[in-house]
C-alpha cells in the first residue's frame, strides 16, 4: 500500500521516498476506500461517544459538524489515560508506511509520566508501597529496562521515575547478591542510532549509561534509599525454535551469544530440551527469533542451522494381544 487513511482528520497521508520518510497529506480519500472509511470514522465516533460524555453531547448537539478534530483528539487523549478507549493505527514497518502518525500518536495521545502512577517498594520498611514522584527535586529512583552490546561496552537503557540523574553521581544498585554503591561514568541521550552526551537528566526521562554492568529489571536508587521497583511483567514466549551451530567449533561461541542475549532481553528463552536434546529459544513471535538468528551470524560469526522442535513420541500398551 501507499498511504492510510487518517479517521480523525478525515484526510490521507501517503508515505512517499525510498523509506517512506515523506509524508504528504491529502485532504482527498481515495474513492475505493473512501465508504469503508466513512464506515469506520462512524464506527469510531459511536465507540468513542460511549465512553466519553462530550463526544456524545456534541454529536447530540451538533452531529457530524460538531465533531472537530481537535474535539476527537482531546476526548482520544482522555479515554487512552484513563484506559477506557485504544487508539489503533495501520501501517507496515516495511518502507516505514504510516510509521510517522504512530509517533504523532504518541506525542498526542498517550500519557507523560506524571500522569500514571508508579510504585516501588521500600526495602527498608518490609516492602510497603510508594508512590513515585515525577519530582527531579526528589531522592533519585530509576530502572533498566534494556540492555545493549556496544562498542564501549555494555549501554543501559534507565528510565527515570523519581529525581535527577548526573554524571558523576553515586548510586546504589539492587540485585539478588545485595545492594552495592556505584559511581556512575556517563549518561547519553539516545535519539536511534546515534548518541547525545549529556550532564544531568530530570525526572520521566529516559537515558543510556555507559560502564554498568546489571541485569534487565535492575534497581537504582539514591545512596540513602533501598527501592525496587515492581517487576515489569514479562510475557510468555508465544513461538519456539529448535537452534544449533552449524560447525561444532562454534559451540562456545554459540552458547556465549545466547547467554548474552538472554541477559539483555527478559522474552526470550533458551533452554535444552531433556529428551530430543535439542536447543530451544522461545520468544514473542518469528520476527523476534529471526533477529536473534541474524544477530548470531552477523555478530558472532556463527552461522545456525534452526527448524521445528522435535517430539519425542512414545508407545503405550493400549489392549491385550495373543502371541505365539
Amino acid at each position: 500500500h501507499v498511504g492510510v487513511v487518517d479517521l480523525v482528520e478525515m484526510r490521507s497521508a501517503y508515505c512517499e521516498g525510498a523509506k517512506g520518510e515523506t509524508v504528504r497529506y491529502d485532504e482527498a480519500i481515495p474513492e475505493d476506500v473512501r465508504e469503508l472509511a466513512e464506515e469506520k470514522r462512524a464506527e469510531m465516533v459511536e465507540m468513542l461517544a460511549d465512553v466519553d460524555d462530550e463526544v456524545a453531547e456534541a454529536y447530540l448537539d451538533g452531529g457530524e459538524e460538531a465533531l472537530t478534530p481537535e474535539l476527537l483528539k482531546a476526548a482520544i487523549r482522555r479515554c487512552t489515560v484513563a484506559r477506557s478507549f485504544v487508539p489503533v493505527f495501520m501501517g507496515s514497518a516495511f518502507k516505514n508506511k504510516g510509521v510517522q502518525l504512530v509517533l504523532d500518536g504518541v506525542s498526542d495521545y498517550l500519557p507523560d509520566p506524571s500522569e500514571v502512577e508508579n510504585v516501588a517498594l521500600d526495602q527498608l520498611n518490609g516492602e510497603n508501597e510508594v508512590v513515585m514522584q515525577t519530582d527531579s527535586k526528589q531522592k533519585f529512583v530509576g530502572l533498566a529496562f534494556k540492555l545493549e552490546k556496544g562498542r564501549y561496552g555494555q549501554l543501559t537503557y534507565l528510565r527515570v521515575y523519581q529525581g535527577s540523574l548526573r554524571k558523576g553521581q553515586l548510586l546504589k544498585m539492587g540485585g539478588v547478591g545485595g545492594s552495592k554503591t556505584i559511581k556512575l561514568p556517563r549518561i547519553v541521550r539516545m535519539h536511534a542510532d546515534e548518541m547525545e552526551d549529556v550532564d544531568q537528566v530530570g525526572a520521566g526521562e529516559i537515558v543510556a549509561m555507559f560502564g554498568v554492568e546489571c541485569p534487565s529489571g535492575t534497581t537504582f536508587c539514591d545512596p540513602s534509599l533501598d527501592m525496587t521497583m515492581t517487576s515489569i511483567h514479562v510475557p510468555d514466549p508465544v513461538m519456539s525454535l529448535s537452534i544449533k551451530p552449524k560447525s561444532t567449533k562454534d559451540n562456545d561461541v554459540f552458547s556465549k551469544a545466547l547467554g548474552r542475549f538472554m541477559f539483555e532481553d527478559p522474552t526470550l528463552r533458551v533452554e535444552v530440551d531433556s529428551e530430543t536434546h535439542e536447543t530451544l529459544i522461545s520468544g514473542m513471535g518469528e520476527l523476534h527469533l529471526d533477529i536473534y538468528c541474524q544477530r548470531l551470524e552477523r555478530e558472532y560469526n556463527c552461522e545456525v542451522v534452526v527448524g521445528r522442535p522435535k517430539v519425542a513420541y512414545r508407545e503405550t500398551c493400549t489392549g491385550r494381544a495373543e502371541f505365539n
